[in-house]
Protein backbone atom coordinates (compact mmCIF):
# COMPACT_ATOMS: atom_id res chain seq x y z
CA UNK A 1 0.00 0.00 0.00
CA UNK A 2 1.29 3.47 -0.82
CA UNK A 3 1.88 6.11 1.79
CA UNK A 4 -0.20 9.32 1.80
CA UNK A 5 2.71 11.24 0.28
CA UNK A 6 2.63 8.94 -2.76
CA UNK A 7 -1.04 9.45 -3.51
CA UNK A 8 -1.92 11.35 -6.67
CA UNK A 9 -2.54 15.08 -6.21
CA UNK A 10 -6.00 16.19 -5.17
CA UNK A 11 -8.03 17.21 -8.26
CA UNK A 12 -9.54 20.07 -6.24
CA UNK A 13 -6.08 21.47 -5.44
CA UNK A 14 -5.20 24.76 -7.12
CA UNK A 15 -3.34 24.58 -10.42
CA UNK A 16 0.34 25.36 -10.72
CA UNK A 17 0.98 28.87 -12.05
CA UNK A 18 1.41 28.90 -15.82
CA UNK A 19 2.06 31.71 -18.31
CA UNK A 20 -0.97 31.01 -20.50
CA UNK A 21 -4.04 30.80 -18.25
CA UNK A 22 -5.68 27.39 -17.90
CA UNK A 23 -9.03 29.19 -17.95
CA UNK A 24 -8.76 29.13 -21.75
CA UNK A 25 -9.15 25.35 -21.86
CA UNK A 26 -11.72 25.42 -19.06
CA UNK A 27 -13.96 27.91 -20.88
CA UNK A 28 -13.51 26.22 -24.25
CA UNK A 29 -14.62 22.98 -22.62
CA UNK A 30 -17.71 24.66 -21.20
CA UNK A 31 -18.59 26.29 -24.53
CA UNK A 32 -18.09 23.12 -26.57
CA UNK A 33 -20.10 21.02 -24.10
CA UNK A 34 -22.90 23.61 -24.14
CA UNK A 35 -22.94 23.64 -27.95
CA UNK A 36 -23.03 19.83 -28.04
CA UNK A 37 -25.90 19.72 -25.56
CA UNK A 38 -27.91 22.37 -27.44
CA UNK A 39 -27.37 20.78 -30.84
CA UNK A 40 -28.28 17.33 -29.57
CA UNK A 41 -31.33 18.62 -27.69
CA UNK A 42 -32.54 20.55 -30.75
CA UNK A 43 -32.14 17.46 -32.91
CA UNK A 44 -34.07 15.31 -30.42
CA UNK A 45 -36.91 17.82 -30.31
CA UNK A 46 -37.10 18.09 -34.09
CA UNK A 47 -36.97 14.32 -34.46
CA UNK A 48 -39.68 13.86 -31.83
CA UNK A 49 -42.11 16.36 -33.34
CA UNK A 50 -41.43 15.81 -37.06
CA UNK A 51 -39.94 12.30 -37.42
CA UNK A 52 -37.08 14.02 -39.30
CA UNK A 53 -33.70 15.15 -38.05
CA UNK A 54 -31.30 17.93 -38.84
CA UNK A 55 -28.77 16.59 -41.32
CA UNK A 56 -25.97 18.77 -40.03
CA UNK A 57 -26.11 17.81 -36.35
CA UNK A 58 -24.12 14.59 -36.59
CA UNK A 59 -21.31 16.21 -38.56
CA UNK A 60 -21.08 19.21 -36.23
CA UNK A 61 -21.32 16.98 -33.14
CA UNK A 62 -18.45 14.76 -34.28
CA UNK A 63 -16.35 17.84 -34.98
CA UNK A 64 -17.14 19.32 -31.56
CA UNK A 65 -16.31 16.05 -29.82
CA UNK A 66 -12.90 15.99 -31.50
CA UNK A 67 -12.29 19.59 -30.45
CA UNK A 68 -13.42 18.72 -26.92
CA UNK A 69 -10.97 15.81 -26.79
CA UNK A 70 -8.05 17.95 -27.91
CA UNK A 71 -8.92 20.83 -25.56
CA UNK A 72 -9.25 18.42 -22.64
CA UNK A 73 -5.96 16.82 -23.66
CA UNK A 74 -4.30 20.23 -23.53
CA UNK A 75 -5.69 20.87 -20.06
CA UNK A 76 -4.60 17.42 -18.88
CA UNK A 77 -1.06 17.97 -20.13
CA UNK A 78 -0.84 21.44 -18.57
CA UNK A 79 -2.08 20.08 -15.24
CA UNK A 80 0.23 17.04 -15.48
CA UNK A 81 -2.73 14.67 -15.43
CA UNK A 82 -2.06 12.91 -18.71
CA UNK A 83 -2.06 9.14 -18.88
CA UNK A 84 1.00 7.27 -17.65
CA UNK A 85 1.94 3.87 -16.30
CA UNK A 86 2.16 4.66 -12.60
CA UNK A 87 4.09 1.50 -11.76
CA UNK A 88 7.01 3.00 -13.71
CA UNK A 89 6.37 6.73 -13.36
CA UNK A 90 5.85 6.84 -9.60
CA UNK A 91 8.32 4.16 -8.49
CA UNK A 92 11.94 4.54 -7.59
CA UNK A 93 14.02 7.45 -6.39
CA UNK A 94 13.04 11.09 -6.90
CA UNK A 95 15.70 11.66 -9.56
CA UNK A 96 14.41 8.76 -11.68
CA UNK A 97 10.79 9.91 -11.33
CA UNK A 98 11.72 13.45 -12.35
CA UNK A 99 13.71 12.20 -15.35
CA UNK A 100 10.82 9.98 -16.47
CA UNK A 101 8.33 12.82 -16.01
CA UNK A 102 10.48 15.19 -18.08
CA UNK A 103 11.03 12.51 -20.74
CA UNK A 104 7.27 11.92 -20.93
CA UNK A 105 6.55 15.64 -21.27
CA UNK A 106 9.15 16.00 -24.01
CA UNK A 107 7.75 13.00 -25.92
CA UNK A 108 4.20 14.43 -25.70
CA UNK A 109 5.51 17.74 -27.06
CA UNK A 110 7.29 16.01 -29.93
CA UNK A 111 4.33 13.78 -30.74
CA UNK A 112 1.88 16.67 -30.97
CA UNK A 113 4.37 18.79 -32.92
CA UNK A 114 4.57 15.95 -35.44
CA UNK A 115 0.77 15.65 -35.49
CA UNK A 116 0.56 19.41 -36.11
CA UNK A 117 2.92 19.20 -39.08
CA UNK A 118 1.14 16.22 -40.62
CA UNK A 119 -2.29 17.74 -39.97
CA UNK A 120 -1.18 21.00 -41.60
CA UNK A 121 -0.29 18.99 -44.71
CA UNK A 122 -3.76 17.43 -44.56
CA UNK A 123 -5.38 20.88 -44.33
CA UNK A 124 -3.30 22.02 -47.29
CA UNK A 125 -4.57 19.03 -49.30
CA UNK A 126 -8.16 19.78 -48.24
CA UNK A 127 -7.80 23.31 -49.56
CA UNK A 128 -5.85 22.35 -52.68
CA UNK A 129 -8.28 19.65 -53.79
CA UNK A 130 -11.44 21.48 -52.71
CA UNK A 131 -12.60 18.71 -50.37
CA UNK A 132 -16.08 19.17 -48.93
CA UNK A 133 -17.62 17.59 -45.87
CA UNK A 134 -19.79 14.55 -46.52
CA UNK A 135 -22.84 15.70 -44.57
CA UNK A 136 -23.47 19.32 -45.43
CA UNK A 137 -20.90 20.04 -48.12
CA UNK A 138 -18.92 22.84 -46.48
CA UNK A 139 -15.18 23.02 -47.14
CA UNK A 140 -13.48 20.23 -45.20
CA UNK A 141 -10.68 22.50 -44.05
CA UNK A 142 -13.19 24.35 -41.83
CA UNK A 143 -13.08 21.24 -39.65
CA UNK A 144 -9.53 20.02 -40.23
CA UNK A 145 -7.78 23.35 -39.53
CA UNK A 146 -8.38 22.87 -35.81
CA UNK A 147 -6.28 19.70 -35.57
CA UNK A 148 -2.93 21.41 -36.23
CA UNK A 149 -3.94 24.47 -34.18
CA UNK A 150 -4.90 22.43 -31.11
CA UNK A 151 -1.95 20.07 -31.58
CA UNK A 152 0.38 23.08 -31.39
CA UNK A 153 -1.44 24.13 -28.20
CA UNK A 154 -0.94 20.70 -26.64
CA UNK A 155 2.70 20.70 -27.71
CA UNK A 156 3.15 24.11 -26.12
CA UNK A 157 1.51 22.97 -22.90
CA UNK A 158 3.80 19.91 -22.82
CA UNK A 159 6.87 22.10 -23.34
CA UNK A 160 5.69 24.36 -20.53
CA UNK A 161 5.30 21.33 -18.28
CA UNK A 162 8.77 20.13 -19.29
CA UNK A 163 10.23 23.51 -18.31
CA UNK A 164 8.34 23.61 -14.99
CA UNK A 165 9.51 20.09 -14.19
CA UNK A 166 13.10 21.18 -14.86
CA UNK A 167 12.78 24.05 -12.42
CA UNK A 168 12.10 21.67 -9.60
CA UNK A 169 8.34 21.33 -9.59
CA UNK A 170 7.03 17.97 -8.42
CA UNK A 171 6.84 15.36 -11.19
Amino acid sequence: MSSPSELPPDPAAPDEPVRVPLKIEDWLTVLVMAALALITFANVLVRYFTNQSFAWTEEISVFLMIVLTLVAGSAAVARNRHIRIEAFADAGPERRRRALARFGSLMVALLFALIAVLAARMVYDDVRFGETSPGIGVPQWWYSIWLPVLSVAISGRALGLFIRQGRGAKP
